[in-house]
């Protein structure tokens, strides 16, 4: 089976990132009887960040943490979207013709930012037809992705079965949304879903000194170190309680029951195991990031292995349009 996965290079990946999509869909890829895709999606990144210097700065950070959490580049396809941008936007452009104005109006991409217009961009308005594109340029069965973008999946159907029913119904493979329902949501330093946007997310490949200053930025209540706390509210041990072994989780529970345990000793902790668990990450991340040669070479290496891939898919479009 062939699974599908875009990341944009909006920033670094964050511990939502990883162990919300990151580590899932590694799990995916390691399965024998799959063909995972892992490309950065650098082009619609472009919506909401101009900066090419930074964009390409993400895009190797990204790169960097998708190895250093075991991503196989070799046994599967890493790419850049831009590098074959080619491919991806004649599609985008065959199947712009295809779709409803009133489609793209509706879209959650769009409705999220409409009441300020000025912001929104023509890229972001076409956004679920380039993501369409990039699906289908490779004939992905599978795409896993949350709740919030089961729209852009269906749109992605509905506009591949207009133009089959134009082409032929087997011009282009319809993918399947999987979404995991019991993915978990992650909560950020203010207790909100871990977002970028939101500036809330711990960044676990900084450095220790800088990991324990956002660390300790995480929000808790006013409740003074001597009285119990309780663990199930807390921000603190939430995350702990998400990257620790059960009996550090279990113990740290009796501490916040017990009282006399504050919430400086559970940041402390946070940042500790933290360190621990990722330890091996990290190293990976900070060698790759000075290695920048070995990054190239495994995209382009990706590329070159996608790029077949995406050709034969457009040598059958064209051929079915006639052009």
């Amino acid at each position: 089976m062939r699974i599908l996965t875009g990341i944009q290079a909006s920033g670094r990946p964050h511990l939502g990132n990883i162990l919300g999509a990151i580590k899932p869909a590694i799990q995916l890829s390691k399965n024998p009887n799959n063909e995972s895709f892992l490309f950065i999606a650098d082009l619609h990144t472009l919506t909401s960040l101009k900066d090419g210097k930074q964009l390409r700065e993400n895009t190797y950070a990204i790169a960097a943490a998708w190895l250093a959490c075991g991503f196989d580049a070799d046994k599967n396809f890493f790419y850049r979207q831009s590098k074959l941008a080619g491919y991806h936007t004649e599609l985008m452009w065959y199947l712009n013709c295809f779709t409803p104005f009133p489609m793209l109006a509706n879209a959650h991409s769009f409705k999220d930012k409409s009441e300020k217009l000025a912001d929104v961009n023509a890229g972001l308005f076409t956004y679920p037809v380039l993501q369409a594109a990039d699906i289908m340029l490779y004939d992905a069965h599978l795409v896993p992705v949350g709740k919030d973008q089961r729209q852009h999946l269906e749109m992605t159907r509905d506009l591949g079965g207009a133009f089959n029913r134009q082409y032929g119904e087997d011009t282009l493979i319809l993918p399947e949304a999987k979404i995991d329902e019991s993915v978990m949501t992650i909560p950020g330093i203010d207790g909100q879903k871990m977002s970028k946007s939101l500036n809330n997310y711990i960044d676990i490949f900084l450095n220790e000194k800088d990991l324990l200053k956002v660390v300790k930025k995480v929000v808790t209540d006013a409740t003074p170190l001597e009285d119990p706390k309780n663990p199930d509210t807390d921000n603190v041990f939430k995350l702990y309680s998400l990257v620790a072994n059960p009996d550090e989780i279990a113990e740290m529970r009796q501490n916040y029951l017990a009282g006399g345990y504050g919430y400086g000793h559970a940041k402390n902790a946070l940042h500790t195991v933290l360190v621990r668990e990722f330890a091996e990450e990290r190293e990976k991340f900070d060698y790759y990031m000075n290695h920048i040669e070995e990054l190239e070479e495994k995209l382009q290496a990706g590329e070159a292995k996608a790029e077949v891939i995406a050709k034969a898919t457009m040598e059958r479009v064209r051929n079915r349009m006639n052009l």
